[in-house]
């Protein structure tokens, strides 16, 4: 990767920033000028690809900048001082943000690294752009690990896994966390990748006739209803396979191992083609999900269809809107695409007010004090494998897996866990500690009379609950 093929990509979207990024790239160039990867290449090598994968995002000219500096205070003579005078504050605090914390401060490494990653984490608040820097930093260092000793392989591959795939999920940045998880794998599990990956390919071939006849089908209906429509077939990435295989499926029982994406061009559209493609194949009606309706807490739209397609295959099809498809792919950083000069803006601004997992984490980081303690909760309450469930309005409620009633009205609100009384799922009344499922619709009631109690505190899962009862039990 060459400067210039990045200034390449640039000058297809923002051509005004093309000098500027060439000022960042000298000032990279000359810091790093002495310094060697662990491949032996030129150091600067490094930052030119952080610098690309933002490119690729559309990224603005601050983040770019920011991407090819990103590590000149850490590792030379450059200040931040210096980058600000030559390329303003902006710029500046970026670098900043993604700047690993001195060593010097801590007593181990694993502290070191517990302080730099809730630093990271909690840089949400302040500016969206640090964390997918340091995504498109990571997502270059994943890419050449071979050149790393081989418990460095290992201990970044976990990291990655368990940190930063989930952040670049949880701002709807699909393809990057795609790619996070099955380049690790490979380090993590060599021979379970390789075996994943021949099995793909056999799958693919299985369903040659299977495809081919669906393309055929559904290009003659759209066409008819005059749908103006993109597809592309699909199967799952290789670690998902991997979990689900782990978790005891049966490469059969996958309903949604291959799937056939069909962009249109309006909302009306997406259920149009759905009705249409119900008349062509049977739905199995209970793997049907309208995540237009309701999105997922990523801001993910789709809708989600599996039938009984041809050549006696199951198939599901994924219909969404061609924006919808761009947003799902590239998340946040997909308002760089559309709005050129308030992207940042308006991304801090989705990132605050319909991310649901950017309040869990500002709660997580006022009540928990130790960094370690900070991670592991971020996981355990963020990063693992939540569950959904619904209100009686049909509004979408994300709680960790194990979470009880008791957590799901703390969620609501405080008075709400403070006044619970009784609790409906489902239509059918269960005590309090009834632990929650997927897709329960779940009503609670209130009363005057009702108050937290302390074996409430055995029921629930969620810090929030447990730091709300325990307020309220010491106040009282």
């Amino acid at each position: 990767m060459t400067i210039d093929e990045v200034l390449k990509v640039i000058n297809d979207y923002n051509p005004e920033e093309i000098d500027r990024v060439k000022r960042a790239y000298e000032l990279a160039e000359k810091a790093h000028r002495n310094q060697k990867r662990a491949s032996g290449e030129p150091y600067i090598i490094h930052p030119v690809n952080v610098c690309m994968n933002l490119a690729e995002l559309y990224a603005d000219g601050d983040s770019l900048c920011a991407g090819l500096l990103h590590d000149v205070v850490e590792d030379t003579d450059c200040t931040l001082e210096m980058i600000e005078e030559e390329f303003g504050p902006s710029v500046a605090h970026l670098v900043d943000g993604v700047t690993k914390l001195s060593n010097l401060h801590y007593t181990s490494k694993d502290q070191a690294s517990n302080a730099n990653i809730r630093r990271l984490i909690n840089s949400l608040n302040d500016d969206v752009r640090i964390i997918i820097i340091k995504l498109c930093d990571r997502l270059h260092n994943i890419r050449t690990l071979e050149f790393k000793a081989p418990e460095k392989r290992v201990r970044s591959a976990y990291e990655t896994i368990n940190i930063f795939a989930p952040l670049a999920y949880f701002l709807g940045m699909f393809r990057m966390k795609c790619e996070f998880e099955d380049v690790c794998l490979r380090y993590i599990d060599q021979e379970s990748y390789d075996s994943i990956k021949k099995l793909e390919q056999d799958v693919f071939k299985d369903y040659d006739k299977c495809l081919d006849i669906a393309t055929h089908d559904i290009k003659k209906t759209l066409s008819e209803h005059n749908i103006d429509f993109e597809y592309r077939p699909k199967i799952l990435n290789v670690y998902q396979i991997y979990n689900k295989l782990n978790k005891g499926y049966k490469i059969s029982d996958i309903h949604d191992l291959v799937n056939y994406k069909i962009m249109v061009n309006t909302e009306e559209e997406c259920y149009l083609t759905l009705g249409l493609i119900h008349k062509l194949y049977t739905p199995m009606n209970y793997k049907f999900k309208d995540y237009i309706a309701s999105p997922k807490t990523n801001m993910y739209k789709s809708l989600h269809t599996t039938v009984f397609g041809p050549d006696n295959r199951l198939l599901q099809f994924q219909i969404k809107t061609k924006r919808m498809d761009e947003v799902n792919t590239y998340g946040l950083t997909a308002y760089w695409r559309q709005l050129r000069e308030d992207g940042k803006e308006k991304m801090q601004t989705e990132l605050i007010n319909n991310y649901p997992f950017f309040n869990v984490l500002r709660e997580l980081n006022q009540a928990v004090e130790d960094d370690a303690d900070f991670i592991d909760k971020v996981k355990q309450e963020i990063f693992t494998n939540n569950i959904y469930v619904y209100t009686l309005s049909g509004e979408i409620v994300e709680l960790p897996y194990g979470s009880t009633v008791i957590d799901f009205a703390y969620k609501i609100h405080t008075e709400v866990g403070n006044r619970l009384s009784k609790a409906f799922i489902n239509g059918k009344e269960v005590k309090l500690s009834r632990v929650l499922n997927n897709k329960d619709r779940v009503m609670v009631l209130q009363s005057e009379k009702a108050k937290p109690k302390e074996s409430w505190l055995n029921h629930v899962t969620t810090l929030n609950a447990k730091r709300k009862i325990r307020e309220y039990l010491k106040n009282k």
